[in-house]
C-alpha cells in the first residue's frame, strides 16, 4: 500500500502549493482559508466515492469504468474524456512549473525535456516509478516542512493576518476553492492503477483516504505559514510566494531549497500524472473509444507502452505550445466534471456493494458543479466546448455503429 500512497502524494502535494495558491488567493482574497477548506471537503467526498468504486472495480480506468458499469456507456466515456483531455491540461502546466523554478527563460524547451524523461521511466514500469516518487515527496516535505518552520518561527508572522475580512466574497472563496481543487485530485491516480496493485479492493480505499488526509494537513500547515508572514494581498501579488514568503521571514538562504522544491513536486506530480492518464488510456482503448492499437500491454514491463508514448507525444507537444495559467483553469474544469460523474456513480452503489453515505455522494456531485461553475469564465467555457466536442465523437461513432 505504500507505494499507492506515495503515487497519490506525488501527484498532490506540490502543484496547490506552487501552482494555484498566489491564483487563489488573488480570486479569495482572505478568504483563502475558506477556499482551501471547501476544496478539501469536496476532495475528501471525491475520494470516499473514488474509493468505494476502486475496491468493487478493481481495473485499470478509474472513473471511465465506474461510470460505465454504474450509469451506462456514455457516462464512463464522458469521464474517460473529462480526464484524459484535463489531465494532459495538468501535465503541460506540470512541465511548464517545473521549467519555470529549474530554468527561467527556457521554460518550453525545459518542460518537453521532462515529459520526454518522465514518459521513458513510467515505460519500465510502475515500480521504478514508485521508487522515484518516494524521493520526490521525501524531498518536498522537507522542503515545505522548512518553509513552515522558517515562517512560523520568525518574527515577520501575524496571527492577525489570518482573520477574513470584507475582501472575502462568496464568488472568491468558491473560485478559490476550485483553483485550489487541482492540488487536491492526484488520488485518482491511485484508481486508475487497480490491476497493478496487490489486494487492490482493501489497498486502494485505504492508500485513497491516508494520501488526501496527508495532503490536506501539509496543504494547510503550509497555507497558514504563508498567510501569516505574507497576508493575503501580498500573497496575491507574489510570483513565487513560498520563496517570498521564506524571504519575509528572515531566511533568504532558504528561497534556493524552496526552488528545487518546487521544481521537484512538479516533477512527482508529472510523473504520477501522466502514469494516470495512459491507464485511462489504456482502458478506452480496451474498448474502441480510442484507437485499438492503443490497448497493447509491453510484455516485458507489464504497462499500456503504446499509450504512454501517445501520451508523451501529445503532453510534449502542449508544453511546448500553452500558457500555464490557462491550463490550470482548464485542467480544473475537466476534473471536476470528471469527479461530479464518480459522485454519481457511487451514489447508485448498494448498501451490500459498500456505498458510502449518501451526504457524501451528494456533497461531493454539487461541490464539484458548482466549483466548476465558479472558475473563470474562460475555463467554464473552453471546457464545456471540449466535453461536448467529446460527446459529439461518441454519438456520431455510434450512429455509424447502428448503420
Amino acid at each position: 500500500m505504500g507505494d499507492a500512497v506515495l503515487i497519490g502524494l506525488g501527484a498532490m502535494i506540490g502543484a496547490g502549493i506552487f501552482a494555484a495558491l498566489a491564483p487563489a488567493a488573488r480570486a479569495a482574497g482572505s478568504g483563502l482559508l475558506l477556499g482551501l477548506a471547501l476544496a478539501g471537503v469536496v476532495a475528501y467526498c471525491n475520494a470516499t466515492s473514488s474509493a468505494r468504486l476502486a475496491a468493487r472495480y478493481p481495473a485499470s480506468g478509474g472513473t471511465y469504468v465506474y461510470g460505465r458499469e454504474r450509469l451506462g456507456e456514455f457516462w464512463g466515456y464522458l469521464a474517460g474524456w473529462a480526464f484524459v483531455v484535463g489531465k494532459t491540461a495538468s501535465c503541460a502546466a506540470m512541465a511548464l512549473t517545473v521549467a519555470a523554478y529549474a530554468w527561467p527563460g527556457h521554460e518550453h524547451a525545459v518542460a518537453v525535456a521532462a515529459v520526454v524523461a518522465l514518459t521513458a521511466l513510467n515505460y519500465t514500469g510502475v515500480r521504478k516509478s514508485a521508487r522515484l516518487t518516494r524521493v520526490v515527496v521525501a524531498i518536498v516535505l522537507a522542503a515545505l516542512a522548512a518553509v513552515v518552520t522558517a515562517c512560523l518561527t520568525g518574527a515577520s508572522a501575524e496571527g492577525a493576518r489570518l482573520s477574513i475580512g470584507q475582501d472575502a466574497t462568496a464568488s472568491g472563496v468558491l473560485q478559490a476553492a476550485g483553483l485550489l481543487f487541482f492540488a487536491f485530485a492526484g488520488y485518482a491516480r491511485v484508481a486508475t492503477l487497480g490491476e497493478e496493485v496487490r489486494d487492490p479492493a482493501r489497498t486502494i480505499p485505504r492508500a485513497i483516504s491516508l494520501a488526501v488526509a496527508i495532503t490536506l494537513v501539509v496543504y494547510a500547515c503550509v497555507a497558514v505559514a504563508v498567510l501569516s508572514v505574507l497576508g493575503p494581498d501580498r500573497l496575491a501579488q507574489a510570483a513565487d510566494p513560498l520563496a517570498e514568503a521564506v524571504r519575509a521571514a528572515g531566511a533568504p538562504a532558504l528561497a534556493p531549497v524552496v526552488r528545487v522544491g518546487a521544481a521537484v513536486a512538479a516533477l512527482g506530480s508529472l510523473l504520477a500524472l501522466i502514469l494516470g492518464i495512459s491507464r485511462t488510456t489504456l482502458a478506452m482503448a480496451r474498448d474502441r473509444h480510442l484507437p485499438r492499437p492503443l490497448a497493447a500491454v509491453h510484455p516485458r514491463f507489464g504497462v499500456p507502452h503504446r499509450a504512454e508514448l501517445a501520451v508523451g507525444a501529445v503532453i510534449a507537444v502542449a508544453a511546448a505550445t500553452v500558457d500555464l495559467r490557462g491550463a490550470i483553469g482548464f485542467s480544473s474544469f475537466g476534473v471536476l466534471a470528471y469527479y461530479a460523474i464518480a459522485n454519481a456513480a457511487a451514489h447508485t452503489l448498494t448498501r451490500a456493494e459498500g456505498r458510502p453515505p449518501r451526504i457524501v455522494t451528494v456533497l461531493g456531485l454539487v461541490g464539484c458543479t458548482v466549483l466548476a461553475l465558479a472558475l473563470p469564465a474562460a475555463s467554464v467555457v473552453s471546457g464545456a466546448a471540449v466535453l461536448a466536442v467529446g460527446a459529439g465523437v461518441y454519438g456520431v461513432r455510434r450512429s455509424r455503429a447502428r448503420r
